[in-house]
């Protein structure tokens, strides 16, 4: 019969593991492996103070051209524009200048008529239709006439000319006549009416 293994010796191993010298540093941290990372001692060739030079005033030349390119094609941009902007507004003025000339015509056979032979009735019609088709164009180019005879008085789009006493007091600052047509173009105000205006104490 065999005999046992005999059993491993725990006071060995306690021995091998005190013999092992815990102070010695990795291979992988010595003083040659270091070096071998060392920037100065890379490998890599550096390039001459001159070339470095020209390639940066290289650079900068591209920069600058790329610049004045980019100006230039923004200028043209800009001209480009405007003339277009132009050339709308002029079709735009030129078509409402179309539209006014049917009513040119209108009145100047009007104005061409002989008064003598044509009735003042008919004068007066027919300068009321002339009227009516001006303020047609008018209207549908955006034109807005403004005649504010009773309403409140207000500075923003009226222009008091004249105060006059209120014949009762809840007409005090309310617009007793207007002298002059104020207008508006697409909300903007281009004139305001000149109004009178009734005022107990004697000012709008």
């Amino acid at each position: 019969m065999a005999e046992p293994a005999a059993a491993a010796d725990p006071g060995a191993d306690a021995v091998d593991l005190a013999s092992t010298d815990m102070s010695a540093q990795p291979a992988s941290r010595s003083e040659q492996t270091q070096s071998d990372f060392d920037p100065e001692h890379s490998g890599l060739p550096a390039e001459p103070q001159a070339e470095a030079v020209r390639r940066l005033e290289s650079q900068l030349d591209e920069a600058r051209e790329r610049h004045l390119r980019l100006a230039a094609e923004f200028d043209n941009y800009r001209k480009r524009n405007a003339r277009e902007r132009a050339e709308l507004s002029d079709r735009a003025q030129a078509n409402f200048v179309a539209k006014l000339l049917d009513v040119l015509d209108d009145l100047d056979r009007l104005v061409a008529s002989d008064v003598e032979s044509t009735p003042l009735a008919s004068l007066r019609e027919g300068l009321s239709a002339v009227d009516r088709k001006l303020w047609k164009q008018l209207q549908d180019a955006g034109v807005e006439r403004i005649d504010p005879r009773g309403e409140a008085f207000d500075p923003s789009i009226h222009e008091a000319v004249s105060i006059v006493p209120p014949p009762d007091p809840s007409l005090d600052h309310t617009v007793s006549a207007t002298f002059q047509s104020g207008y508006r173009f697409k909300g903007s105000l281009v004139r305001p009416a000149r109004v009178q205006v009734y005022s107990e104490q004697g000012q709008a």
